[in-house]
């Protein structure tokens, strides 16, 4: 039996390993320009996309490589992207997502990765369970074609 098609998703998987960071942002703005977003509207959907999938890479997979996972669907003119990484977690969700908390201060990390997600995105849900993983879901509602001026 064939499985429906659903062109309103995709799913991207790749190894945890930086370059695939630009890789992953640009697969998703391709995908959400079906909505017929403006130039910011990409730029804010490719920033917070970036910083989520450098969070995977390197808090979730601090020690090794691993899988990383994005997924995207579009429900009328909202995109919703989810990634997730199946690495060691975050302890505190909510400290973690406070402006300037990092846990890597060594590594020049500005702390504020969730903070960018929550101000380029309309939604942001981290769930998180120490040794499983993390998911972060982001919600972002492109303007119609006649509200922009």
């Amino acid at each position: 039996m064939e499985k429906s098609i659903d062109k309103n998703y995709m799913k991207l998987e790749f190894l945890s390993k930086s370059s695939n960071e630009s890789f992953a942002r640009v697969v998703v703005a391709a995908f959400a320009s079906q909505l017929d977003p403006t130039i910011e509207e990409i730029s804010d959907i490719k920033t917070a996309v970036s910083e989520a999938v450098t969070n995977a890479i390197i808090h979730g997979y601090e020690y090794g490589e691993g899988m990383v996972v994005v997924e995207a669907k579009l429900e009328g003119n909202r995109i919703e992207i989810t990634i997730e990484d199946f690495g060691r977690g975050i302890e505190d969700v909510q400290k973690a997502m406070e402006p300037f908390y990092t846990s890597k201060p060594d590594l020049e990390r500005s702390g504020m990765g969730f903070t960018v997600m929550e101000t380029f995105m309309d939604e942001l849900v981290v769930k998180s369970e120490l040794n499983k993983g993390t998911k972060v879901k982001m919600i972002k509602e492109i303007k119609s074609q006649s509200n922009r001026e």
